[in-house]
């Protein structure tokens, strides 16, 4: 009986323990998922982003809420003291860029574009070809709410440049409160015709569309943005980029009716970015591709190395996303691997000399001073080698210096260590170079040559399976953060 009491207690104790692991293990799944990602929206994406919605939490567990609004009710959301939201999409960048001014988005995914079309009731018979035909006595108008809604803003400013809308407000129109609104109203025949997006009048099938050559001009570009007061910006990036990508939101975009971006990513939950740099540039970009791939979620893999070597590696199958050159020729030598490249900063050719500089060397011409030892740049294998080379031979000082070299190293990091172990008494490398070691080095800045002050130019690979993934990263590049981690370092900013 005791023996059966004891097996008993210590099956009901087994029990209880898998139901506690079980509890555990659930209660760990259900927190690892997190709050609702909060997607603020217009109202002209109720159809497809419904749709996206329930196949992103099938698809990743993770749940979403939608608060859906005029896109000026939604920009008050954003913008209220609480600041509640992850996600902002109104219908129209301008209310991005009202958001932007505010300070209130980071991370812009470009969707797709709508047009305003005309839109009449069931049975209307009345050609409608002309602007001057929905003003027509007799026609009763229905418009979205110029002050709330973004068709409405932007046909109020369309018509204005054209002297328009006047009459409209003379024709006294039904003002409703959202595109939806107004598609309702058509289609149970309470206004006569209306005006809304091609790809919002799909979703009522009972009323009829036609385009006016007055409104070929009124376009919509649609963004997504990750909120700057989100609390989980990785989780809404990742739900932007399910919504902003080819094989997944977009289909539902398109099938919608909306144009979508042509150049979008495809989906992948953790995609990964290649980039390609020249190691001068290492100090100034990693704390930044740092933050990156950390608020992205996403991992990058970077080489640094002297930019010869990278165009060989390149020319021989390698295929990075970005290529970050020290200096536009070697950018140019894979010209036809990259799209147009944007110019991020300025660097200084310098004689670097240990503190003091006890061999008074003022000039590319001192260099060739007897019994000198000095260090370059390898002239096929980095940026700085063939640009000092390119330095010596412009100023007449090539043979004369070229006797003293004892050294040639793929970066200026590597001279600037043997310079400061006392093996090189002078060094030709970059400012940025010489910098962090004001303490110990002296800088002598190489000057009256052009070729001695190369610029940065960074440019993203055609074809690249995540484009505006890229795009991003490319733009982090060039924010403030990151102009002052290159100007700490030495170098001049070139962004426009």
């Amino acid at each position: 009986m005791n023996v059966a009491k004891t097996a008993f207690i210590a099956s009901l104790a087994l029990l209880a323990g898998l139901v506690g692991l079980l509890y555990w293990q659930t209660s760990g799944d259900r927190n690892q998922v997190g709050a609702p990602i909060v997607i603020l929206s217009a109202e002209s994406f109720r159809v497809p982003l419904d749709a996206v919605k329930l196949e992103f939490e099938k698809e990743t567990n993770q749940p979403v809420e939608v608060r859906y609004g005029t896109s000026q009710d939604i920009l008050t959301q954003l913008s209220i003291t609480t600041k509640q939201g992850d996600l902002f999409l109104p219908a129209d960048d301008s209310y991005i860029e009202l958001a932007r001014k505010k300070d209130l988005v980071a991370e812009l995914l470009p969707l797709a574009s709508m047009r305003a079309v005309i839109v009449a009731r069931p049975g209307f018979e009345r050609p409608i070809k002309s602007w001057d035909d929905v003003l027509a006595p007799g026609v009763k108008l229905g418009l979205a709410n110029p002050d709330a809604a973004a068709i409405g803003k932007l046909l109020r400013d369309h018509l204005r440049q054209q002297g328009r809308w006047d009459a409209v407000e003379r024709a006294n129109p039904a003002m409703l409160g959202t595109v939806n609104q107004v598609g309702n109203a058509a289609q149970i025949g309470s206004i006569d015709v209306g005006v809304m997006w091609d790809a919002v009048a799909a979703s009522f099938p009972r009323i009829s569309r036609m385009a006016v050559p007055e409104l070929k001009d009124v376009k919509a570009q649609v963004q997504i943005a990750v909120a700057k007061n989100s609390t989980q910006p990785t989780q809404a990036l990742r739900l932007a980029r399910y919504i902003a990508a080819k094989d997944r939101g977009l289909l539902h975009l398109k099938k919608q009716g909306f144009e979508v971006t042509p150049n979008a990513d495809a989906w992948d939950e953790r995609p990964h970015l290649i980039v390609f740099a020249g190691s001068m540039l290492r100090p100034a970009i990693e704390k930044t591709l740092d933050e990156f791939q950390k608020r992205e979620g996403v991992p990058i893999t970077t080489t640094y190395n002297g930019c010869g070597i990278l165009v060989g590696q390149m020319k021989t199958g390698a295929k990075p996303d970005l290529y970050f050159a020290c200096d536009p020729q070697f950018l140019h030598m894979v010209r036809d691997r990259f799209d147009e490249p944007t110019v991020i900063s300025k660097n200084q050719l310098v004689i670097a000399v240990p503190k003091g500089n006890e061999h008074n060397l003022k000039t590319l011409k001192d260099l060739g001073k007897p019994g000198l030892r000095v260090g370059v740049g390898h002239e096929q294998q980095c940026a700085l080698g063939a640009i000092t080379r390119e330095t010596f031979l412009q100023s007449g000082t090539y043979a004369a210096v070229r006797k003293n070299v004892a050294v040639q190293a793929p970066s200026g990091d590597l001279l600037v260590v043997q310079l400061r172990g006392g093996s090189l008494d002078a060094v030709v490398a970059y400012q940025s170079n010489v910098t962090p070691y004001a303490k110990d080095i002296d800088a002598v800045p190489v000057t009256g040559i052009p070729c001695a002050a190369p610029e940065q130019p960074i440019a993203i690979r055609r074809n690249c399976r995540y484009p505006q993934l890229a795009r991003r990263l490319w733009l982090a590049l060039q924010t403030e953060e990151s102009r002052q981690r290159f100007e700490e370092l030495g170098f001049g900013w070139e962004v426009k």
